[in-house]
């Protein structure tokens, strides 16, 4: 099986399957009392499904549903990891805004920049080599759909000990930017379709896959377009995990090659999916930087990419 290494900076938009609860909050009331309506009844981590049975698909709908009511109690659908619920909640008018509100903060979508993996022929995709988490629970976010999209790197901020460094970049919304459909959130990244806009930009030739017992400590590179432009730079392989158990964990790396160094002080965010090419075979892609040191980090083997 052959598959092209890509290695290209990409912005991603995913949309959270149903109002994901980031956390609870109390609020004035208009008889300047204190409440919080949603206090032990939602939690953080919580889909919000329903309301009132009906399905919900923006936060802004949600808003305008709870403001219709007038303060009469909903009923919304949720779910709880695996279970799904049913929850009773009263909404009471705020005093800042004289808006109906349940006290909860929700969010319904999510974006960052990462990096494409491969591409397959027929416009398969793996991109980040990890999951989309939400930033503030940590949580591997429940998707229901998003899209890639051209990004542009502004600057990088090098990695120090104790912080990672970041890439800073700006996503271009919009039908003509877009690359193609996030179908995918997995702990192994995310996956999808690639459009033919992007499929016409891929240069590099597809190469072989290469499989754990092939994967060895020492030189390897990986590709990146942190640059600016598409280049391979050198690694070191430090370690391999002897079994799968660790989701995207499955090597040790260290950058040396002295261009990256310079560039970007080893492995910030946003290189996460820049694959890893080793003896002519597309072994993996980098997920993880050190945070005491950011030449160091973590690689999923591809062909736990390819297995989600």
């Amino acid at each position: 099986q052959k598959i092209t290494p890509s290695g290209e900076v990409i912005g991603v938009y995913v949309e959270t399957d149903g109002l994901f609860v980031l956390d609870t909050d109390q609020f004035t009331g208009e008889n300047s009392m204190e409440y919080a309506p949603s206090k032990n009844k939602l939690y953080r981590g919580d889909y919000i499904k329903k309301i009132d049975g009906k399905d919900i698909v923006s936060k802004k709908q949600f808003i305008e549903k709870i403001n219709q009511g007038q303060g009469e109690s909903v009923i919304l659908t949720v779910q709880r990891k695996a279970k799904m619920m049913q929850i009773k909640i009263k909404p009471e008018r705020s005093k800042t805004d004289h808006m109906y509100k349940i006290g909860t903060w929700i969010r319904d979508n999510t974006q960052g920049i990462g990096t494409m993996t491969y591409v397959c022929a027929n416009g398969a995709f793996g991109a980040l080599g990890h999951g989309i988490s939400d930033g503030d629970t940590g949580l591997l976010v429940q998707t229901s759909g998003g899209e890639l999209y051209d990004t542009e790197i502004l600057g990088v901020e090098k990695g120090s000990f104790g912080k990672p460094g970041v890439m800073s970049g700006v996503i271009y919304y919009g039908n003509q930017s877009r690359l193609g459909s996030v179908e995918a959130n997995t702990d192994q990244g995310i996956f999808g379709m690639a459009n033919p806009r992007f499929l016409s930009r891929v240069k590099n030739p597809a190469i072989p896959i290469g499989y754990r017992q092939e994967v060895k400590k020492g030189r390897a590179c990986i590709r990146s377009s942190v640059s600016g432009e598409l280049k391979d730079y050198e690694i070191e392989i430090q370690k391999i995990a002897p079994s799968s158990n660790r989701h995207n964990k499955d090597m040790v790396i260290r950058v040396t090659d002295p261009e990256l160094l310079s560039l970007t002080g080893g492995i910030v965010q946003g290189m996460s999916g820049s694959p890893i090419i080793q003896n002519g075979k597309l072994i993996g892609a980098v997920t993880h930087v050190f945070i005491q040191d950011s030449t160091r980090g973590y690689g999923i083997l591809v062909e736990n990419m390819l297995g989600h």
